[in-house]
């Protein structure tokens, strides 16, 4: 049951891809507006240090006890999903099949031959064009 962690790949399935937090993603001279080169260069480097700094920080604080609350949201849903949602659904579409059937056999007997009269009735109708 347990998978081993990819530390290289670790958004397979490219959740967060909408998330652009690169230099390039975040901060952009156009052209004729450019930065002395060493004023871009330092500004690269500090992004990347404070932001990965910052980063690894949040996460080394709240990373594993927001896993465990994720971890127990997700659990709770499935939880619902099993023993609640899909058991209650089932008994529904169960339930409102026998009302399907009883309601289709009401129309087919009763509303059924009324509109069928009434669409043979109307297809003998001719209209002339009189111009």
């Amino acid at each position: 049951m347990a998978t081993e962690v990819d530390f290289v790949n670790r958004d397979p399935n490219g959740i967060n891809n909408h998330i652009q937090v690169n230099f390039e993603d975040t901060i952009a001279e156009p052209e004729g507006a450019h930065s002395i080169d060493c004023v871009w260069r330092a500004s690269y480097s500090c992004f990347n240090c404070w932001k990965n700094f910052y980063y690894k920080l949040c996460t080394l604080l709240c990373g594993i006890p927001m896993a465990m609350c994720w971890g127990c949201e997700f659990a709770a849903i499935a939880l619902q999903h099993v023993w609640c949602l899909t058991p209650c659904m089932r008994s529904w579409v169960v339930n409102i099949g026998i009302c399907q059937k009883f309601y289709g056999s009401l129309v087919q007997c009763c509303i059924g031959p009324c509109c069928e009269t009434c669409g043979l009735f109307f297809s003998n109708i001719v209209v002339k064009n009189t111009s």
